[in-house]
């Protein structure tokens, strides 16, 4: 059964939460600050975490930075009420995976929490199509109606990660430092041009596009 931590310091909210998923069919593990979440990390496992940003003790940012710190690819949501650009920013640039403004319906919730989990699991194949689009990492082939198409090395990790994570927004700053690691001379311009190459090279998917998020960064859109 998929654990998912609930971390949230308001009571009557958590409860509704929790309550929600596990009717839903989750295991929930429910935590009223980030660090009683990290210390039952420590002690069960955990499959997608959805947590607040304002909390005593740790507040939500400090909690996906040190999960980030040892597990990249867990699914993080906030569900908190910062609905500013520099929170969604930081957030983002921490490597979470959604953002959802508090107050929220709770079947839209659990419909992105549901979304994000199968996101995460096709992360983990070693293959993706998406229309008459496909990729194969250990292959490192990439095929539009059936024939195969040439894309950088950089070009294919980039395109490929997209692809794993549709409708996830990922800022230049996040691409440029899981791409680009410490290289000095890159810039979110450089960002661009390597997103214009690969639309002119997918412009036939019938699948998807990439879409630019306007302040932020790029993200796939499935058509």
């Amino acid at each position: 059964m998929i654990k998912i931590f609930v971390v949230e310091d308001d009571t009557d909210l958590n409860r509704f939460v929790s309550s929600s998923l596990r009717n839903a069919g989750y295991d929930v593990v429910s935590c009223f600050d980030g660090l009683e979440a990290l210390g039952k990390m420590d002690e069960e496992k955990c499959d997608l975490l959805l947590t607040d940003i304002m909390m005593p003790k740790m507040n939500g940012f400090e909690l996906a930075e040190s999960v980030r710190a040892t597990d990249k690819t867990m699914p993080i949501i906030f569900i908190t009420a910062k609905d500013d650009k520099p929170s969604k920013m930081l957030g983002y640039n921490i490597g979470i995976d959604e953002y959802v403004t508090k107050p929220f319906d709770i079947d839209i919730l659990l419909m992105t929490i549901k979304a994000i989990l199968r996101r995460a699991k096709i992360e983990t194949e070693k293959e993706i199509t998406v229309g008459n689009f496909s990729m194969n990492i250990e292959e490192r082939t990439a095929t539009l109606n059936g024939e195969e198409i040439s894309l950088t090395v950089r070009e294919f990790d980039i395109l490929f990660k997209l692809l794993s994570y549709p409708k996830k927004t990922f800022t230049r700053s996040a691409l440029m430092a899981e791409f680009w690691d410490y290289d000095s001379s890159t810039t979110s311009r450089t960002v661009d041009v390597y997103m214009a190459k690969l639309r002119e090279k997918t412009s036939q998917c019938d699948g998807f596009e990439i879409a630019t998020v306007h302040g932020l960064g790029y993200k796939v859109v499935l058509k």
